[in-house]
């Protein structure tokens, strides 16, 4: 098994949640992300993601858009991404996922890209451009090298495909909780709880809930059903919100950690 299966293994024998928090790489700049890291690691993140930012991410809700704008504009591209995580990879013992658009990926080339990952310790890529038939050889070339590409369901998708994803994916499922982009939300989207019950039915893979979280409060009430909360737009929101990099990394870390304890709470 690889780290994110791992992970996920030692949280079920334990009667936990996973949290997964996204940070946007290179926001303000790296060598700010990699003490943001450190510390949503030290706060209780189970699994972190990386955004590779992107110029038109068009999943991406106006927190991510700008975020991605930021680094960007600071010089972050996807090999300074790749290195940061070599950096990072001997200091944190969690998984480290690489969240991102195909674009970047494809042009360092499909066997490129995987080598790269798995020299940096990359243990997930996801690719919510992607689906699964037109990344077939992409994530082949991901899986021989011990790196899990994880696909994304929504609440449009069919049982069917649910079927599919469940099969191909590998790591988790993430589930996008709405139709939409992603950003924090007042509420958690209708049907939400019903759909990931419905996925959990057809396989013991684990399904995370991503897009709309924003709150300890709605992240509780995810973990009570699902192996795992995802949070992005919320945690980036509060970094790009803080005065200074020593601010953002402190708000990161004291914002994780109440997540933290809520996914992690007895449910």
């Amino acid at each position: 098994m690889g780290r994110i299966a791992d992970r996920f293994a030692a949280l079920r024998k334990e009667g936990r949640k996973a949290l997964a928090p996204f940070v946007t790489a290179g926001d303000p700049d790296l060598d700010t992300t990699e003490a943001i890291v450190l510390a949503i690691a030290r706060a209780g993140a189970d699994l972190i993601e990386l955004g590779v930012p992107f110029s038109d991410p068009i999943a991406e809700g106006p927190t991510i858009q700008r975020a991605s704008e930021r680094a960007l504009r600071s010089g972050t591209t996807l090999r300074r991404v790749l290195e940061l995580t070599k950096r990072l990879r001997p200091k944190v013992d969690i998984p480290l996922i690489l969240m991102g658009y195909a674009n970047p990926f494809f042009a360092m080339g499909e066997t490129g890209f995987a080598d790269a990952a798995a020299q940096v310790g990359v243990d997930g890529v996801i690719v919510p451009d992607l689906p699964p038939e037109e990344g077939e050889a992409f994530f082949a070339a991901l899986a021989a090298r011990g790196i899990d590409g994880v696909l994304l369901a929504a609440p449009t998708t069919k049982p069917a495909r649910l079927r599919l994803l469940l099969e191909r994916t590998r790591g988790f499922l993430y589930y996008v909780s709405l139709t939409g982009v992603t950003g924090a939300r007042a509420q958690i989207a209708q049907g939400v709880r019903e759909s990931v019950l419905a996925a959990k039915a057809l396989s013991d893979k684990p399904v995370c809930v991503g897009f709309g979280v924003g709150t300890p409060e709605q992240a509780r009430e995810i973990a009570a059903y699902a192996d795992g909360v995802a949070v992005g737009s919320a945690l980036v929101d509060r970094i790009a919100k803080a005065g200074a990099p020593d601010q953002a990394v402190e708000a990161a870390e004291r914002f994780v950690a109440e997540l933290a304890e809520a996914v992690h709470a007895p449910t």
